[in-house]
Protein backbone atom coordinates (compact mmCIF):
# COMPACT_ATOMS: atom_id res chain seq x y z
CA UNK A 1 0.00 0.00 0.00
CA UNK A 2 1.72 3.15 -1.19
CA UNK A 3 2.26 6.32 0.79
CA UNK A 4 0.30 8.24 -1.85
CA UNK A 5 -2.75 6.03 -1.38
CA UNK A 6 -2.56 6.48 2.38
CA UNK A 7 -2.33 10.26 2.10
CA UNK A 8 -5.30 10.34 -0.28
CA UNK A 9 -7.28 8.10 2.04
CA UNK A 10 -6.49 10.35 4.99
CA UNK A 11 -7.52 13.50 3.10
CA UNK A 12 -10.73 11.87 1.81
CA UNK A 13 -11.71 10.72 5.29
CA UNK A 14 -10.99 14.16 6.77
CA UNK A 15 -13.30 15.67 4.15
CA UNK A 16 -15.99 13.16 5.12
CA UNK A 17 -15.70 14.29 8.75
CA UNK A 18 -15.97 17.92 7.61
CA UNK A 19 -19.09 17.21 5.53
CA UNK A 20 -20.72 15.47 8.49
CA UNK A 21 -19.95 18.46 10.72
CA UNK A 22 -21.63 20.79 8.22
CA UNK A 23 -24.72 18.59 7.85
CA UNK A 24 -25.27 18.06 11.56
CA UNK A 25 -24.80 21.75 12.37
CA UNK A 26 -27.25 22.75 9.65
CA UNK A 27 -29.86 20.48 11.21
CA UNK A 28 -29.50 21.30 14.90
CA UNK A 29 -29.03 25.05 14.51
CA UNK A 30 -32.23 25.41 12.44
CA UNK A 31 -34.49 23.48 14.82
CA UNK A 32 -36.70 26.53 15.51
CA UNK A 33 -37.21 26.99 11.75
CA UNK A 34 -38.01 23.27 11.34
CA UNK A 35 -40.50 23.50 14.18
CA UNK A 36 -42.20 26.52 12.61
CA UNK A 37 -42.30 25.04 9.10
CA UNK A 38 -44.06 21.85 10.17
CA UNK A 39 -46.07 23.19 13.10
CA UNK A 40 -44.38 20.91 15.62
CA UNK A 41 -45.64 21.76 19.10
CA UNK A 42 -43.31 22.38 22.05
CA UNK A 43 -44.70 19.23 23.67
CA UNK A 44 -43.93 17.11 20.60
CA UNK A 45 -40.55 18.62 19.74
CA UNK A 46 -38.55 16.64 22.38
CA UNK A 47 -39.81 13.38 20.88
CA UNK A 48 -38.64 14.44 17.42
CA UNK A 49 -35.25 15.51 18.77
CA UNK A 50 -34.77 12.35 20.85
CA UNK A 51 -35.65 10.12 17.90
CA UNK A 52 -32.54 11.17 15.95
CA UNK A 53 -29.90 9.96 18.46
CA UNK A 54 -31.96 6.88 19.36
CA UNK A 55 -32.15 5.84 15.71
CA UNK A 56 -28.48 6.76 15.28
CA UNK A 57 -27.70 4.24 18.00
CA UNK A 58 -29.68 1.64 16.06
CA UNK A 59 -27.77 2.53 12.92
CA UNK A 60 -24.47 2.06 14.73
CA UNK A 61 -25.50 -1.38 16.04
CA UNK A 62 -26.60 -2.46 12.56
CA UNK A 63 -23.31 -1.21 11.12
CA UNK A 64 -21.38 -3.44 13.52
CA UNK A 65 -23.08 -6.45 11.93
CA UNK A 66 -22.88 -5.19 8.34
CA UNK A 67 -19.11 -4.60 8.41
CA UNK A 68 -18.48 -8.25 9.24
CA UNK A 69 -19.00 -8.92 5.54
CA UNK A 70 -18.93 -5.44 3.94
CA UNK A 71 -16.02 -3.01 4.11
CA UNK A 72 -16.60 0.09 6.31
CA UNK A 73 -15.64 2.27 3.35
CA UNK A 74 -18.65 0.95 1.43
CA UNK A 75 -20.95 1.77 4.35
CA UNK A 76 -19.51 5.27 4.56
CA UNK A 77 -19.66 5.77 0.79
CA UNK A 78 -23.45 5.34 0.81
CA UNK A 79 -24.34 6.57 4.30
CA UNK A 80 -22.99 10.07 3.70
CA UNK A 81 -25.14 10.80 0.61
CA UNK A 82 -28.18 9.46 2.48
CA UNK A 83 -27.49 11.86 5.36
CA UNK A 84 -27.24 14.80 2.97
CA UNK A 85 -30.37 13.84 1.06
CA UNK A 86 -32.29 13.33 4.33
CA UNK A 87 -31.19 16.81 5.41
CA UNK A 88 -32.54 18.22 2.15
CA UNK A 89 -35.79 16.29 2.67
CA UNK A 90 -36.17 17.94 6.08
CA UNK A 91 -35.94 21.30 4.35
CA UNK A 92 -38.42 20.67 1.53
CA UNK A 93 -41.01 18.34 3.11
CA UNK A 94 -44.66 19.30 3.11
CA UNK A 95 -46.06 17.75 6.27
CA UNK A 96 -45.48 16.13 9.64
CA UNK A 97 -45.19 12.62 8.22
CA UNK A 98 -42.56 13.68 5.68
CA UNK A 99 -40.34 15.42 8.25
CA UNK A 100 -40.71 12.47 10.65
CA UNK A 101 -39.56 10.06 7.96
CA UNK A 102 -36.73 12.36 6.90
CA UNK A 103 -35.47 12.68 10.48
CA UNK A 104 -35.73 8.91 10.96
CA UNK A 105 -33.62 8.28 7.86
CA UNK A 106 -31.19 11.00 8.95
CA UNK A 107 -30.77 9.36 12.37
CA UNK A 108 -30.21 5.84 11.02
CA UNK A 109 -27.75 7.08 8.40
CA UNK A 110 -25.86 9.23 10.91
CA UNK A 111 -25.31 6.18 13.13
CA UNK A 112 -23.87 4.23 10.20
CA UNK A 113 -21.84 7.25 9.12
CA UNK A 114 -20.34 7.99 12.53
CA UNK A 115 -19.45 4.35 13.11
CA UNK A 116 -17.88 3.75 9.69
CA UNK A 117 -15.96 7.06 9.69
CA UNK A 118 -14.36 6.28 13.02
CA UNK A 119 -13.62 2.70 11.98
CA UNK A 120 -11.63 4.02 9.03
CA UNK A 121 -9.98 6.66 11.21
CA UNK A 122 -8.82 4.10 13.77
CA UNK A 123 -7.56 1.84 10.98
CA UNK A 124 -5.57 4.66 9.37
CA UNK A 125 -4.07 5.71 12.70
CA UNK A 126 -2.94 2.14 13.27
CA UNK A 127 -1.32 2.10 9.83
CA UNK A 128 0.44 5.41 10.34
CA UNK A 129 1.77 4.28 13.72
CA UNK A 130 1.13 7.70 15.28
CA UNK A 131 -1.79 9.80 16.44
CA UNK A 132 -3.87 11.28 13.61
CA UNK A 133 -7.37 10.69 15.02
CA UNK A 134 -7.72 14.14 16.54
CA UNK A 135 -7.10 15.67 13.12
CA UNK A 136 -10.18 13.93 11.71
CA UNK A 137 -12.32 15.27 14.53
CA UNK A 138 -10.80 18.72 14.01
CA UNK A 139 -12.20 18.55 10.48
CA UNK A 140 -15.60 17.74 11.99
CA UNK A 141 -15.33 20.79 14.26
CA UNK A 142 -14.41 22.97 11.30
CA UNK A 143 -17.44 21.64 9.44
CA UNK A 144 -19.61 22.38 12.45
CA UNK A 145 -18.42 25.98 12.54
CA UNK A 146 -19.03 26.33 8.79
CA UNK A 147 -22.49 24.75 9.06
CA UNK A 148 -23.50 26.95 11.98
CA UNK A 149 -22.30 30.02 10.06
CA UNK A 150 -24.33 29.00 7.00
CA UNK A 151 -27.35 28.43 9.22
CA UNK A 152 -26.92 31.91 10.71
CA UNK A 153 -26.83 33.41 7.22
CA UNK A 154 -30.00 31.57 6.31
CA UNK A 155 -31.80 32.63 9.47
CA UNK A 156 -30.55 36.23 9.20
CA UNK A 157 -31.66 36.43 5.56
CA UNK A 158 -35.01 34.83 6.24
CA UNK A 159 -34.34 32.05 3.73
CA UNK A 160 -36.62 29.03 3.58
CA UNK A 161 -35.07 25.80 4.83
CA UNK A 162 -34.98 24.31 1.35
CA UNK A 163 -33.19 27.37 0.01
CA UNK A 164 -30.63 27.11 2.82
CA UNK A 165 -30.04 23.38 2.44
CA UNK A 166 -30.20 22.81 -1.32
CA UNK A 167 -27.00 24.65 -2.37
CA UNK A 168 -24.99 23.01 0.43
CA UNK A 169 -26.21 19.53 -0.48
CA UNK A 170 -25.71 20.28 -4.16
CA UNK A 171 -22.05 21.12 -3.58
CA UNK A 172 -21.10 18.60 -0.88
CA UNK A 173 -22.87 15.50 -2.23
CA UNK A 174 -20.87 15.12 -5.47
CA UNK A 175 -17.64 16.06 -3.71
CA UNK A 176 -18.25 13.42 -1.04
CA UNK A 177 -18.95 10.78 -3.69
CA UNK A 178 -15.76 11.65 -5.57
CA UNK A 179 -13.72 11.66 -2.37
CA UNK A 180 -15.08 8.25 -1.38
CA UNK A 181 -13.04 6.70 -4.20
CA UNK A 182 -9.91 7.12 -2.03
CA UNK A 183 -11.11 5.66 1.25
CA UNK A 184 -8.69 3.07 2.65
CA UNK A 185 -9.98 -0.01 4.51
CA UNK A 186 -8.25 -2.11 7.18
CA UNK A 187 -4.94 -0.42 6.45
CA UNK A 188 -3.07 -2.21 9.19
CA UNK A 189 -4.19 -5.78 8.46
CA UNK A 190 -1.11 -7.97 8.86
CA UNK A 191 0.08 -9.89 5.81
CA UNK A 192 -1.46 -13.35 5.66
CA UNK A 193 -4.50 -12.52 7.81
CA UNK A 194 -7.69 -14.29 6.78
CA UNK A 195 -10.81 -12.75 5.25
CA UNK A 196 -12.63 -9.92 6.92
CA UNK A 197 -15.13 -12.15 8.65
CA UNK A 198 -12.40 -14.28 10.24
CA UNK A 199 -12.21 -12.02 13.27
CA UNK A 200 -15.80 -11.25 14.16
CA UNK A 201 -14.92 -9.05 17.11
CA UNK A 202 -17.21 -11.06 19.40
CA UNK A 203 -14.26 -11.67 21.71
CA UNK A 204 -14.29 -8.01 22.76
CA UNK A 205 -16.16 -8.32 26.05
CA UNK A 206 -18.27 -5.38 27.15
CA UNK A 207 -16.39 -5.30 30.47
CA UNK A 208 -13.20 -4.51 28.54
CA UNK A 209 -14.88 -1.66 26.69
CA UNK A 210 -16.76 -0.32 29.74
CA UNK A 211 -14.17 2.33 30.74
CA UNK A 212 -14.22 3.76 27.23
CA UNK A 213 -18.03 3.65 27.08
CA UNK A 214 -18.20 5.64 30.30
CA UNK A 215 -15.65 8.19 29.10
CA UNK A 216 -17.57 8.59 25.84
CA UNK A 217 -20.88 9.10 27.66
CA UNK A 218 -19.40 11.59 30.12
CA UNK A 219 -17.72 13.56 27.34
CA UNK A 220 -20.98 13.88 25.43
CA UNK A 221 -22.91 14.80 28.58
CA UNK A 222 -20.45 17.66 28.93
CA UNK A 223 -20.71 18.59 25.27
CA UNK A 224 -24.52 18.56 25.25
CA UNK A 225 -24.53 20.67 28.42
CA UNK A 226 -22.57 23.38 26.61
CA UNK A 227 -24.56 23.19 23.37
CA UNK A 228 -27.97 23.21 25.05
CA UNK A 229 -27.45 25.35 28.14
CA UNK A 230 -24.57 27.79 27.64
CA UNK A 231 -26.74 30.58 26.18
CA UNK A 232 -29.49 30.17 28.78
CA UNK A 233 -26.95 30.01 31.60
CA UNK A 234 -25.15 33.17 30.55
CA UNK A 235 -28.38 35.10 30.09
CA UNK A 236 -30.50 33.83 32.99
CA UNK A 237 -27.86 33.11 35.63
CA UNK A 238 -25.05 35.55 34.82
CA UNK A 239 -27.25 38.32 33.44
CA UNK A 240 -25.75 38.76 29.97
CA UNK A 241 -27.56 40.28 27.01
CA UNK A 242 -29.27 38.04 24.47
CA UNK A 243 -26.58 38.82 21.89
CA UNK A 244 -23.74 38.06 24.31
CA UNK A 245 -25.39 34.79 25.31
CA UNK A 246 -24.78 33.41 21.80
CA UNK A 247 -21.01 33.87 22.12
CA UNK A 248 -20.01 31.03 24.50
CA UNK A 249 -20.97 28.20 22.15
CA UNK A 250 -19.11 29.83 19.25
CA UNK A 251 -16.05 30.22 21.44
CA UNK A 252 -16.44 26.63 22.61
CA UNK A 253 -16.49 25.39 19.00
CA UNK A 254 -13.43 27.44 18.05
CA UNK A 255 -11.52 26.10 21.07
CA UNK A 256 -12.60 22.57 20.13
CA UNK A 257 -11.15 23.09 16.66
CA UNK A 258 -7.92 24.52 18.09
CA UNK A 259 -7.52 21.76 20.66
CA UNK A 260 -8.07 18.99 18.13
CA UNK A 261 -5.80 20.59 15.56
CA UNK A 262 -2.93 20.62 18.06
CA UNK A 263 -3.97 17.54 20.02
CA UNK A 264 -2.24 14.92 17.84
CA UNK A 265 1.09 16.62 18.54
CA UNK A 266 0.41 16.36 22.27
CA UNK A 267 -0.47 12.67 22.00
CA UNK A 268 2.70 11.93 20.03
CA UNK A 269 4.82 13.84 22.54
CA UNK A 270 3.25 12.87 25.87
CA UNK A 271 1.06 9.85 25.12
CA UNK A 272 -2.71 9.46 24.97
CA UNK A 273 -3.16 8.81 28.69
CA UNK A 274 -1.51 12.10 29.62
CA UNK A 275 -3.58 14.04 27.07
CA UNK A 276 -6.85 12.43 28.23
CA UNK A 277 -5.96 13.14 31.85
CA UNK A 278 -5.10 16.77 31.10
CA UNK A 279 -8.24 17.21 29.00
CA UNK A 280 -10.48 15.86 31.77
CA UNK A 281 -8.89 18.09 34.41
CA UNK A 282 -9.14 21.13 32.14
CA UNK A 283 -12.81 20.40 31.38
CA UNK A 284 -13.60 19.92 35.07
CA UNK A 285 -11.91 23.24 35.83
CA UNK A 286 -14.07 24.83 33.12
CA UNK A 287 -17.29 23.52 34.66
CA UNK A 288 -16.14 24.64 38.12
CA UNK A 289 -15.41 28.13 36.78
CA UNK A 290 -18.81 28.29 35.07
CA UNK A 291 -20.59 27.13 38.23
CA UNK A 292 -18.86 29.71 40.41
CA UNK A 293 -18.58 32.54 37.89
CA UNK A 294 -19.27 35.94 39.47
CA UNK A 295 -19.98 37.49 36.08
CA UNK A 296 -20.17 37.10 32.32
CA UNK A 297 -16.43 37.29 31.65
CA UNK A 298 -15.64 34.45 34.06
CA UNK A 299 -18.46 32.35 32.59
CA UNK A 300 -17.07 32.79 29.08
CA UNK A 301 -13.61 31.84 30.33
CA UNK A 302 -15.10 28.65 31.77
CA UNK A 303 -16.74 27.69 28.47
CA UNK A 304 -13.44 28.38 26.73
CA UNK A 305 -11.66 25.91 29.01
CA UNK A 306 -14.41 23.39 28.36
CA UNK A 307 -13.76 23.51 24.62
CA UNK A 308 -10.06 22.87 25.09
CA UNK A 309 -10.60 20.07 27.60
CA UNK A 310 -13.53 18.07 26.23
CA UNK A 311 -12.33 18.10 22.62
CA UNK A 312 -9.59 15.48 23.11
CA UNK A 313 -11.67 12.86 24.91
CA UNK A 314 -13.89 11.50 22.13
CA UNK A 315 -11.20 10.96 19.44
CA UNK A 316 -8.87 9.29 21.89
CA UNK A 317 -11.65 7.07 23.20
CA UNK A 318 -12.39 5.79 19.69
CA UNK A 319 -8.67 5.19 19.13
CA UNK A 320 -8.25 3.31 22.41
CA UNK A 321 -11.31 1.10 21.92
CA UNK A 322 -10.20 0.34 18.36
CA UNK A 323 -6.76 -0.70 19.63
CA UNK A 324 -8.27 -3.04 22.23
CA UNK A 325 -10.62 -4.50 19.63
CA UNK A 326 -7.74 -5.06 17.21
CA UNK A 327 -5.76 -6.91 19.85
CA UNK A 328 -8.75 -9.17 20.56
CA UNK A 329 -10.03 -9.81 17.04
CA UNK A 330 -8.00 -8.10 14.33
CA UNK A 331 -9.55 -5.45 12.05
CA UNK A 332 -13.05 -6.91 12.50
CA UNK A 333 -12.60 -6.73 16.28
CA UNK A 334 -11.54 -3.09 15.99
CA UNK A 335 -14.60 -2.27 13.85
CA UNK A 336 -16.94 -3.98 16.32
CA UNK A 337 -15.44 -2.12 19.27
CA UNK A 338 -15.80 1.24 17.51
CA UNK A 339 -19.43 0.54 16.55
CA UNK A 340 -20.36 -0.48 20.10
CA UNK A 341 -18.59 2.51 21.59
CA UNK A 342 -20.30 4.85 19.14
CA UNK A 343 -23.68 4.00 20.71
CA UNK A 344 -22.55 5.73 23.92
CA UNK A 345 -21.98 8.91 21.93
CA UNK A 346 -25.78 9.08 21.61
CA UNK A 347 -26.39 7.94 25.19
CA UNK A 348 -24.43 10.92 26.48
CA UNK A 349 -26.14 13.27 24.04
CA UNK A 350 -29.58 12.06 25.19
CA UNK A 351 -28.80 12.20 28.91
CA UNK A 352 -26.88 15.47 29.13
CA UNK A 353 -29.48 18.10 28.35
CA UNK A 354 -32.38 16.65 30.40
CA UNK A 355 -30.05 15.93 33.31
CA UNK A 356 -28.96 19.56 33.60
CA UNK A 357 -32.53 20.79 33.10
CA UNK A 358 -33.99 18.59 35.85
CA UNK A 359 -31.27 19.48 38.36
CA UNK A 360 -31.43 23.16 37.40
CA UNK A 361 -35.20 23.31 37.97
CA UNK A 362 -35.09 21.28 41.19
CA UNK A 363 -32.02 22.95 42.71
CA UNK A 364 -30.06 25.55 40.73
CA UNK A 365 -28.32 25.84 37.40
CA UNK A 366 -25.05 26.62 39.12
CA UNK A 367 -25.36 23.36 41.01
CA UNK A 368 -26.34 21.54 37.84
CA UNK A 369 -22.98 22.46 36.27
CA UNK A 370 -21.23 20.53 39.04
CA UNK A 371 -22.72 17.23 37.86
CA UNK A 372 -20.93 17.08 34.47
CA UNK A 373 -17.86 18.39 36.29
CA UNK A 374 -17.83 15.34 38.57
CA UNK A 375 -18.53 12.96 35.68
CA UNK A 376 -15.67 14.39 33.63
CA UNK A 377 -13.34 14.08 36.63
CA UNK A 378 -14.15 10.35 36.78
CA UNK A 379 -12.39 10.13 33.41
CA UNK A 380 -9.09 10.84 35.16
CA UNK A 381 -9.40 7.47 36.90
CA UNK A 382 -9.72 5.72 33.55
CA UNK A 383 -6.81 7.51 31.87
CA UNK A 384 -4.49 4.52 32.32
CA UNK A 385 -6.75 2.55 29.96
CA UNK A 386 -5.51 4.81 27.15
CA UNK A 387 -1.85 3.82 27.50
CA UNK A 388 -0.22 2.89 24.19
CA UNK A 389 -2.91 4.51 22.02
CA UNK A 390 -1.55 6.63 19.21
CA UNK A 391 1.31 8.13 21.17
CA UNK A 392 4.59 6.71 22.44
CA UNK A 393 5.10 3.02 21.78
CA UNK A 394 6.89 1.50 24.72
CA UNK A 395 8.21 -1.72 23.21
CA UNK A 396 8.08 -0.62 19.58
CA UNK A 397 5.85 -3.54 18.60
CA UNK A 398 2.94 -1.50 17.23
CA UNK A 399 5.27 0.91 15.48
CA UNK A 400 7.11 -1.93 13.78
CA UNK A 401 3.85 -3.57 12.78
CA UNK A 402 2.51 -0.32 11.30
CA UNK A 403 5.80 0.28 9.47
CA UNK A 404 5.47 -3.08 7.75
CA UNK A 405 2.03 -2.34 6.31
CA UNK A 406 1.68 -2.79 2.57
CA UNK A 407 3.50 -4.62 -0.14
CA UNK A 408 6.32 -2.11 -0.47
CA UNK A 409 7.18 -2.07 3.23
CA UNK A 410 7.52 1.73 3.30
CA UNK A 411 7.24 3.47 6.60
CA UNK A 412 4.20 5.72 6.58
Amino acid sequence: MTDTRMRRGRAALAFSFLVQGVAFALLVTRIPAIQDRYGISDALLPAFLAAVPVLAGVGSVVTERVVRSVAPSLVLRWAQPVVLLALLAVGVGQGMIQVALALAVFGLAVGALDASMNMLGVSLQRAYGRSIMLGFHAAYSLGGIAGASLAWLGAHGGWALGVSYAPVVGVLLPLALVGSRWYVDAAARPVGEGPRGAGSGRGVAFAVLLPFCLVMSFAYIGDSTVSNWSAKYLQDVLGSSEQTATVPYNVYMVMTLLGRTLGDLGVRRFGAAAVVRAGAVLAAAGFALVAGAPGVAAGMAGFTLLGLGLCVLVPQTFAAAGRIGFEKGGPAGSDAAVARLNVFNYVGFLVGSPLVGVIGDAWSYRGAMLVPMVLVLVTVGYARSFEGTGGRYGDGHERARAADVGRDGHRL
